[in-house]
């Protein structure tokens, strides 16, 4: 199962770099987003030592919920977004406040309707073990995001030296 992660990483290396942001998101490759998913779908199982059984069962259950969770958050990003031009900033910001008290609630809610479906397939244990799992999943892509713009910004750097000495030499 290792291996399989340690393949997945790689082919995630291998993949472009991709933005956080929804609206960046929503324009990248499909291929990309196929490549993250498959790789956060091996780490995940790997992580919480899942059984093909177990796998199978879980998977669709928590993507329905991860989808469900995903459109919470996108309506109140889109909120934020998109203040209310007929009404004063404070009112607009007391809105917000009210929506993301509203949406925190929500999210609580659908995460005790999951849990209880997803204690029928796998354990306890596992399941309290998911959230872990999942952050250290997303700092992984973080770090590896920020090594490739330390890369690139390394690149360029030493382009603009190039240059440079090749301006000099040609002066």
């Amino acid at each position: 199962m290792k291996i399989l992660t340690n393949i997945v990483v790689l082919l995630l290396l291998s993949a472009p770099l991709f933005a956080q942001d929804d609206d960046i998101q929503q324009e990248q490759d499909p291929q990309v987003k196929q490549k993250i998913q498959a790789a956060r779908v091996a780490y995940i199982t790997d992580q919480l030592g899942l059984t093909p059984g177990e796998a199978e069962k879980f998977w669709p259950v928590y993507r329905e919920f991860s989808e469900k969770r995903q459109q919470l958050l996108k309506q109140y990003r889109q909120a934020k977004r998109n203040p209310d031009p007929s009404k004063s900033t404070e009112q607009n910001d007391k809105d917000l406040v009210e929506m993301g008290l509203k949406v925190k609630q929500q999210e609580v809610d659908l995460e005790k309707e999951y849990s209880d479906k997803l204690l029928k397939v796998i354990s306890a244990q596992k399941l309290r073990s998911l959230p872990d799992a999942e952050k250290r999943f997303r700092q992984m892509i973080l770090d590896q995001i920020q090594r490739r713009q330390g890369m690139q910004e390394r690149r360029e750097k030493m382009r603009d030296r190039q240059q440079q000495r090749l301006q000099q030499r040609n002066n």
